[in-house]
């Protein structure tokens, strides 16, 4: 049967077929214009020569001469070894992926140019897999302007995918009309968006200058902002359950048992998510508060109403160890008042397991905590109401929109909480499909932790130290980052510091806990440790949340530079939970760059964690202080929240005026910059 579908608007352009363009497609570009909007992720200097003599290491260089020689190595991974000379030397150049007709074309070749990283080795100037590109007669003329480097697929190489939107580029402004979506009020000041893109893919001289990049990320920020504005409205066109009462007897029976008050913060926060409660469609709220002011607390008075009112309430935590803590605390709180709290997650054994899933869908299970095993398709809930997502960054926002498929008839609200403080701009942009929530104010009592950054090479001193602090009757963590020792890290593992402690304090009662314990034997440690039974607590960061042991006074992190100053802030909340003098001892390496020290510096400087989250997206950027590399939500490819955070507040404004008179808009703004809807569409 002939193939009679039409070749597509990309097998147009020159080398352009079925096979191209199925790795196009996998990068969302199946127009023309799509690839006028897939940028350079950076750039590269091709603009002057470099001779072997000179080559300098770890830098990517250009260089031209001829192939000399080449030899093929056969072996279980067979490779292709040349040799490349210029005038002033000889280097060896090393492929792994190649054909005999490549190595023909090579051998043929009068001169080629490579563009690689030299390394050298053992005396050797080497390249693994550079750019080599082959001339017959002389090589023309340098590039003057930077060379773009575009995000990829296999199967299509960067010269390649150059080459194709150099072609689309080609075709100039009047083919593609594009529509300039903004307004005068945010264009006339600024570039032609045309103007804007050539210059991004062909900057004329050095990097584009910033009034173009700034009307791209304008756009582009404008686009993130409107999609996640359109999950919300989405969202909120469910029911959900509908408070009509403020009767609350179970909230008020527990705050007389609890042994002190409600913070103002408190208070305010509660008050914001009642109103949310009385709404006929779900909450979507982020509740934000440093580590220790109360966010749990408030948690467990937001779903008694709803237990109250006949509905269940679900909170989800990221490991196992963290959600039975939280089991813990809610049976102390609840099970006075008269309500049944189950614990859920993917290690419990069948039969205690099938229990849980029928008390769920029977409803006598009131209140269930668990991990991401609250997910699966075989629990069913009688009348889920409430659903809490704890440590909201750990957890993608497709993940959590599946709760709202275990609400039945009416889709749960969601309260998502965390201890890391969000900083404006963040709030702004990764999670502006919430309202956002924030208990600015600790408990009284909490006693300031001291910060103290020392040398790695006191870490015996510190444990003749710790000695005293336990004759006090206090109790100490310390903080390793390794499980076990590998030949690529200096980092002290926490199996042999264990050993190495216990033959220091052999007198002392010290356990070990780590990620690949089984849950049952991290438990019987953490609970050893939160009874009193032991001294000091070696573990990984999996005591990263939620591990609450007032009694514990010293935290001790080995090498806190492999840490963002979000989690060495969430590990120091671990300690200075009751009236003990507290102290928080980071052991850095001594060959710490000098920014590593400054952000360890700024731990020691101070205990606000909002303070810090601004310092962390300054110095390691949204997507580790998100967690959005880990969850595929927002990512951005013009915009810098450190450079364009100035742009927000105009953004939001006018993505609320697009949002509510122009969808036409909103969907051609999400479609040019996030992609076609296949790729955007929430769950």
């Amino acid at each position: 049967m002939p193939n009679t579908r039409q070749p597509s608007e990309l097998q147009g352009l020159t080398r352009v077929g079925p096979k191209v363009e199925n790795a196009l497609n996998r990068l969302g570009l199946y127009s023309c214009r799509d690839l006028l909007f897939h940028l350079p992720a950076r750039y590269e200097d091709r603009t002057t020569r470099v001779e072997v003599a000179h080559l300098k290491p770890g830098i990517p260089q250009l260089l031209e001469g001829e192939i000399t020689s080449q030899s093929v190595i056969p072996g279980r991974r067979m490779q292709a070894i040349l040799t490349f000379e210029d005038i002033s030397g000889a280097a060896r150049i090393r492929l792994f992926h190649f054909s005999r007709a490549y190595l023909m074309t090579l051998k043929s070749a009068q001169s080629v140019r490579i563009f690689g990283e030299p390394r050298f080795n053992q005396g050797v100037t080497e390249f693994i897999h550079p750019e080599i590109a082959v001339f017959k007669g002389d090589p023309p003329p340098l590039d003057d302007t930077l060379t773009p480097i575009y995000p990829t697929t296999d199967g299509l190489s960067q010269p390649k995918l150059r080459d194709i939107i150099r072609q689309a580029l080609a075709k100039g402004p009047d083919y593609y009309a594009l529509e300039e979506l903004l307004g005068t009020t945010q264009t006339s000041h600024r570039p032609a968006l045309w103007d804007a893109l050539v210059a991004l893919h062909q900057p004329a001289k050095g990097l584009p200058p910033s009034p173009f990049i700034e009307r791209l990320a304008f756009e582009e920020l404008l686009a993130h902002r409107l999609l996640l504005l359109t999950r919300r409205d989405d969202y909120v066109r469910f029911q959900a359950p509908q408070l009509k009462t403020k009767a609350m007897a179970t909230r008020t029976a527990l705050l007389e048992q609890l042994p002190f008050h409600l913070t103002l913060a408190q208070q305010r926060v509660l008050n914001e998510i009642d109103q949310d409660l009385t709404h006929g469609h779900p909450m979507l709220r982020l509740l934000q508060g440093d580590v220790g002011s109360g966010k749990t607390l408030v948690a467990a008075l937001v779903a008694l109403p709803l237990i109250e009112a006949g509905f269940q309430a679900a909170l989800m935590a990221p490991t196992e160890l963290l959600s039975e803590q939280h089991a813990v605390q809610f049976s102390e709180w609840f099970r006075p008042l008269g309500i049944a709290v189950g614990w859920l997650t993917g290690s419990m054994k069948a039969q205690p397991r099938r229990i849980m899933l029928e008390q769920l869908k029977n409803g006598t299970c009131q209140m269930v905590i668990g991990t991401h095993a609250l997910f699966q398709d075989e629990i069913v809930f009688k009348h889920l109401g409430l659903a809490i997502i704890d440590e909201q960054h750990r957890f993608g926002v497709a993940q959590r929109l599946l709760l709202r498929e275990k609400g039945q008839s009416l889709t749960p609200h969601q309260l998502i909480m965390t201890a890391t403080p969000i900083p404006r701009t963040l709030a702004m942009t990764h999670f502006a499909d919430l309202d956002v929530s924030t208990i600015d104010e600790l408990p009284p009592g909490r006693t300031p932790v001291e910060t103290r950054v020392l040398s790695q090479a006191r870490a015996s001193e510190i444990s003749e130290r710790l000695d005293a602090q336990f004759d006090d009757g206090g109790q100490a963590y310390w903080v390793c980052t390794l499980i076990e020792e590998t030949e690529q890290s200096v980092a002290e593992a926490a199996e042999s510091r264990t050993e190495k402690l216990r033959l220091q304090l052999p007198h002392r009662r010290i356990g070990l806990v780590h990620g690949r314990m089984k849950a049952d034997e991290k438990s019987q440690v953490m609970a050893a440790f939160a009874d009193g039974n032991l001294d000091l607590l070696v573990a990984t960061t999996v005591i990263e949340v939620g591990v609450n042991v007032p009694n514990a006074n010293i935290m001790v992190i080995e090498n806190p530079e492999r840490l963002g100053l979000a989690q060495l802030h969430q590990l120091r909340g671990r300690v200075g939970r009751g009236a003990r003098v507290s102290f928080c001892i980071l052991l850095a390496g001594d060959a710490i760059s000098q920014q590593s020290r400054e952000r360890l510096n700024l731990v020691k400087d101070t205990n606000d964690g909002f303070v810090l989250a601004e310092a962390d997206l300054r110095l390691r950027g949204p997507g580790d202080v998100t967690g959005t590399r880990q969850t595929g939500e927002l990512s951005f490819r013009v915009a810098n929240l450190a450079d364009h955070a100035d742009l927000l507040d105009e953004i939001a404004e006018l993505a609320e005026t697009i949002r509510r008179k122009h969808p036409d808009i909103r969907q051609q703004l999400i479609a040019r910059w996030i992609g076609h809807e296949e790729h955007f569409a929430h769950v």
